[in-house]
């Protein structure tokens, strides 16, 4: 990247596609264009072997089988398919489903447009430190409730929510499990037998792969979910959902999933290392609030809110040198304080004067050092101005 334009902060939002990910997907476009469902010939062989291997590869990354891996256009998608499709297909169960109030909006809105068709939802507030309070979600569950919704990481604060715990409540419950884990996905160990998932919605473009692709895993036994298709067609991803398969995208996201579960380990260290070296520098100021769990969150997370600054002047006075987000989500017309930052108990001054910085794979410390003086340099400066 040039030096002039700002420093890349914002991996939540999206990252940059991996070269070597770039490269994997190149021929599909091409060469190797068949459609993966036409059975006649080796043009559609070809991209179906390719699809195939890139199943599998999604699969084991998470300890499912290549069928319980069902494509779709991303985590919104698969989050809309989950929560849809299992209130649709179980509603002569119960209509009763459990979420938090920290979940992403694609998880939210369906959960919404459900109770306007019906549905109760009970959607559980979470500790301080973003965490769910296990026994408030044991006493959430009640004889109708089909489903259970709580994201892995969140998208904002970074916070890894204890799956296997949450995992084994519902199991016991005989209760649906389905986690969001867009944010987590290649950057945290996920394992669907052993934290007992039954639903799980990924993405590519959060893990250095290509936008437009996700998956959703559908667990095939003990129990065997049902869902009803939102997308209905040609029957392609056994009848759940219809399309055809983008085989380009789908070599890219098994890559860059294949490449984070490879460099896990070492990335996650390096990405302590910068995400604390930028805390304890801006942590000098007075008035700086750490939003979430300091420890259990994703590792190039940090959640910061500030005293005695306006939120939008702050991000824009860092926009030249890095680009964050700021803790206030702009809708067309008002701008609103976080409803993640407002559900950990921030105040609304505090909620929108907040800073996102969502490290990755490409910054350096050099860069965090610069950052971090470029941050305090601009509140101490948007103070002295109120003053």
């Amino acid at each position: 990247m040039s030096h002039h334009r700002p420093i890349y902060l914002d991996c939540h939002a999206t990252t940059p596609l991996d070269q070597r990910v770039l490269t994997a997907m190149l021929p599909y476009f091409t060469e190797h264009f068949g459609n993966p469902a036409s059975a006649t010939h080796q043009y559609g062989w070809e991209a179906e072997a390719a699809v195939q291997r890139s199943r599998q590869i999604l699969a084991e990354a998470i300890h499912a089988t290549p069928e319980e891996i069902v494509f779709t256009s991303g985590a919104t998608e698969a989050n809309n398919l989950a929560i849809k499709g299992i209130a649709e297909s179980y509603f002569a169960q119960g209509r009763h489903l459990i979420t938090l109030q920290t979940e992403h909006n694609a998880v939210l809105d369906p959960c919404r447009y459900l109770q306007s068709l019906g549905f109760e939802v009970t959607y559980l507030p979470v500790q301080p430190d973003g965490l769910l309070d296990l026994d408030m979600l044991e006493k959430a569950i009640r004889p109708d409730t089909i489903l259970v919704s709580v994201m892995a990481a969140n998208n904002e604060i970074g916070v890894l929510q204890p799956l296997a715990a949450i995992g084994e409540i519902c199991h016991r419950h005989q209760v649906l499990f389905h986690t969001d884990a867009a944010q987590a996905i290649g950057k945290i160990p996920l394992d669907v037998t052993a934290m007992q998932i039954d639903l799980m919605s990924l993405t590519a473009h959060k893990v250095y792969g290509p936008k437009g692709i996700g998956a959703l895993y559908v667990r095939r036994n003990h129990p065997r979910v049902q869902l009803a298709p939102q997308l209905h067609g040609g029957g392609h991803e056994r009848g759940m959902r219809s399309g055809t398969l983008y085989t380009p995208q789908i070599v890219g996201f098994a890559e860059a999933v294949k490449l984070g579960l490879w460099e896990m380990d070492t990335e996650t260290q390096r990405l302590v290392e910068l995400r604390d070296r930028l805390w304890q520098q801006l942590n000098c100021l007075p008035g700086i609030h750490l939003n979430g769990h300091p420890s259990q969150r994703l590792p190039g997370n940090l959640n910061v809110s500030i005293e005695q600054v306006e939120g939008q002047a702050l991000a824009l006075g860092l926009q030249p040198l890095a680009a964050v987000s700021s803790g206030s989500a702009c809708t067309s017309a008002k701008i609103q304080p976080s409803h993640v930052l407002t559900a950990l108990g921030r105040s609304p001054n505090l909620s929108y004067a907040s800073l996102r910085f969502g490290i990755g794979r490409l910054n350096t410390v050099e860069e965090i050092d610069r950052i971090a003086a470029g941050a305090i340099a601009t509140i101490e400066c948007l103070r002295q101005s109120r003053r």
